[in-house]
């Protein structure tokens, strides 16, 4: 099961969110998304637990519980949305030719 963790300190690394859920079972991957240009942590992350009930588990006693000194937000994630990109490409255009 893959969680939305949302609210999270800008100081929470990987190994702080790894370590946080592994308290409740085991951790395939944990992940604090990060701004490209900036490399700043963007506040949110995702857990995935191979055991829906630990991941359940979790969820529930993490849910707007205190890591690094803010309350966070633990929810199932949603399946990634398809944005309907053509494959790279440039964009723009819209000029004329004669």
């Amino acid at each position: 099961m893959n969680l939305f963790v949302g609210n999270l300190s800008y100081e929470v690394g990987d190994d702080d969110l790894r370590e946080a859920f592994e308290a409740f079972g085991a951790v395939s991957s944990a992940k604090v998304l990060q701004d490209r240009e900036t490399g700043r942590s963007r506040g949110f992350g995702f857990v995935e637990m191979a055991n829906d009930d630990e991941a359940r588990n979790a969820m529930e006693n993490l849910n707007l519980q205190k890591l690094c000194g803010r309350a966070i937000q633990v929810n199932e994630a949603r399946p990634r949305e398809d944005r309907g990109g053509r494959g790279g490409g440039r964009g723009g255009g819209g000029g004329r030719r004669r």
